[in-house]
């Protein structure tokens, strides 16, 4: 089994809000590779798409 596949079974068995840590995490480790503040600067609008959500509150809401 590779890396992504483990990843995926370890996630799918956490409690949502462990999720969401799991998922912030992985965004900081996308932003690191981006070309520096520019490029966050450009993909904030289509971010806030998806951090301003719902679910995303709801994930959050106990920590």
């Amino acid at each position: 089994m590779n890396t992504k596949n483990i990843l995926i079974k370890k996630i799918e068995n956490l409690p949502e809000p462990m999720a969401a840590e799991v998922l912030d995490f992985v965004r900081f480790l996308e932003y690191k590779k981006w070309d520096g503040l520019e490029t966050y600067i450009q993909s904030e609008s289509s971010l806030k798409k998806e951090w301003l959500t719902p679910a995303e509150d709801e994930a959050w809401k106990d920590l």
